[in-house]
């Protein structure tokens, strides 16, 4: 069994693409893990006891983790499969309806969890009308419903092919399911699973994976429990996000810094790392890409941006945090940029440059008169809640953020997801019954726009890279999940036949960033090429990457 150790961040800091080096104050704790007396899932449509995990803190020395090289014996042959050859989703994908110039920012549905039909104060049915983040998967529009005090909470799939009238065609429940500011996605051999938020009201709390790869037959099967999770305290010591970078899971513990988990096998999760912040950060929005890890503070200012090349040993990147000139609820990024929903000061957007993580800059800063919550990006636009209205802003120059469209839902409008060319607004509180989200058209025509690649990391040409590195890359929009894969995202040395050379790894998407974590450590001072190749990618409406992507990197030693 694996031990989690728990290092607050004081003084080592490495450089964006450096070797980390271990603190010495750190600490270890120990792990102890419960399975279920039902065992673990095989997949069956039948929901299994989920399994728990429970954490606490003990004091002791702590190590920096080992693993096997990677052999150096010559591989059979082992081609690519074809980029696009990935498993076919089972829902019909994105909205494929086109509207007029009167449909745009109008109404024309509302969704409201549960099947359909099932409405009043059923336990199956959604009655608190608390909604956060939607997103695709597997052809359907997946949205959570969940209060911040998990109460009946749940997950229902939606065929959205024709916006205007979506279909319920699965929905399943979690009593323990928190509100979800974000989810992450992996699959292990043919299951398919999702990570969420989660608590115990009053008796604690962490996160909870979910087997979707049925959308008709969800279930439940593993949660872990984190150490000093306590509710009512909002925001001070819950977890307020997830992202998988598979086969990790990284959680925004507010006042208890960051958790990772590792999920390589989700039905059996474990906590080994706990990354405190001194002063205390209170980590709201948490992602990766690549060896870079960005944490912002929930209604705070404060920005950290983290070398993971050693994904669950941490360390401060020198010149990587700072402060943004207001308070903001929550943050993304994509482009080599990070977007954040100020609450202080009139709301808006604030845009920095992070492409250099030694030195992030301020581009942008635009005050609409709003209150923010969340934010997310889409081609040239980016998308924010702001409390009584939702901002559609121009950023095709990210120096001057425009707004180009206010849309309104009676309640706390936190939410805006784009989803092809309608947007879907979510409240969080005060909703009208049975209104927690609607459906409004932004752009007329069906999206046939193809994703592209906007930022990588590491940089193209990055040298001296540690063996345990990972490679990430942002797109111009949210990704189809299961098409980020082994044929469209590619890891082999430089120069030589792929099929030779290819690196075994882990692919992962979440929103708008892909990563792919090799199995093993890399060979030393070898020159590696990532490749996505065109075909392979895609996005909801299943518009495939066009231009491909390669770029280089060498790795430290030899």
């Amino acid at each position: 069994m694996r031990r989690m150790r728990v290092m607050t961040a004081t003084a080592a800091v490495v450089l964006g693409c450096g070797e980390p080096t271990p603190n010495a104050g750190e600490t270890e704790a120990a792990t102890t893990q419960e399975a279920s007396s039902d065992g673990t899932s095989s997949g069956a449509a039948s929901e299994p006891e989920p399994t728990t995990t429970a954490a606490t803190a003990t004091t002791s020395t702590g190590d920096v983790p080992t693993t096997e090289a990677a052999t150096t014996e010559a591989p059979e042959p082992n081609p690519y499969p074809e980029p696009g050859a990935f498993p076919p989703d089972e829902g019909p994908g994105g909205p494929n309806v086109a509207f007029t110039d009167e449909q745009l920012g109008v109404e024309c549905a509302t969704l409201d969890g549960g099947m359909d039909g099932d409405v009043g104060g059923g336990e199956l049915h959604d009655t608190e009308e608390h909604h956060n983040l939607v997103q695709m998967f597997n052809g359907y529009l997946l949205m959570p419903w969940s209060p911040e005090y998990g109460v009946n909470s749940g997950v229902t799939f939606y065929d959205v092919s024709d916006p205007c009238a979506p279909k319920a065609v699965g929905s399943h429940q979690s009593p323990e399911m928190r509100e979800s500011h974000s989810m992450g996605f992996s699959n292990v051999g043919d299951r398919w699973y999702m990570v969420v938020d989660q608590m115990r009201l009053l008796q604690g709390g962490g996160i909870e994976f979910w087997d979707i790869t049925d959308p008709t037959a969800m279930a439940v099967v593993s949660k872990v429990e984190v150490p000093n999770f306590f509710y009512p305290d909002a925001y001070q010591r819950v977890t307020l996000s997830v992202f998988w970078q598979a086969p990790y899971v990284y959680v925004a513990g507010a006042d208890n810094g960051i958790f990772i988990i590792d999920a390589g096998d989700p039905l059996n999760p474990e906590l080994v790392y706990q990354h405190k912040f001194d002063p205390i950060l209170r980590a709201g929005q948490v992602q990766v890409v690549g060896n870079l890890l960005m944490v912002s503070a929930a209604e705070g200012v404060r920005t950290a941006l983290l070398d993971v090349s050693k994904p669950d040993f941490p360390q401060p990147i020198a010149g990587g945090e700072f402060a943004i000139p207001r308070e903001a609820y929550f943050s993304n990024l994509g482009g080599g940029f990070a977007y954040y929903a100020p609450k202080e000061g009139g709301g808006g957007l604030i845009v920095y440059d992070i492409s250099n993580p030694n030195a992030p800059a301020l581009v942008g800063d635009f005050s609409s008169g709003g209150n923010g919550g969340y934010v997310f990006v889409k081609d040239e636009f980016a998308f924010v809640g702001e409390s009584e209205f939702a901002n559609i802003y121009d950023i095709s120059d990210p120096s001057d953020p425009t707004p180009v469209r206010t849309m309104m839902l009676t309640g706390d409008l936190d939410t805006i997801t784009p989803i092809g060319n309608v947007a879907v607004l979510s409240v969080d509180d005060k909703a009208d019954a049975d209104r927690g989200s609607t459906i409004v058209p932004w752009v007329k025509e069906v999206d046939e726009t193809p994703p592209r690649v906007t930022w990588a990391w590491p940089a193209d040409g990055a040298t001296d890279l540690p063996l345990t590195s990972r490679f990430g890359l942002t797109f111009s929009e949210f990704v189809a999940t299961k098409s980020a894969w082994a044929g469209s995202v590619r890891l082999y040395e430089t120069g030589t036949d792929p099929a030779l050379t290819r690196v075994d790894g882990h692919v992962s998407a979440q929103e708008v960033i892909v990563n792919f974590s090799p199995k093993a450590p890399l060979k030393p001072g070898t020159q590696y090429t990532l490749e996505v190749p065109a075909g392979g990618i895609h996005d909801y409406n299943g518009n495939a990457i066009v231009e491909p992507f390669v770029i280089t990197f060498t790795t430290a030693g030899g």
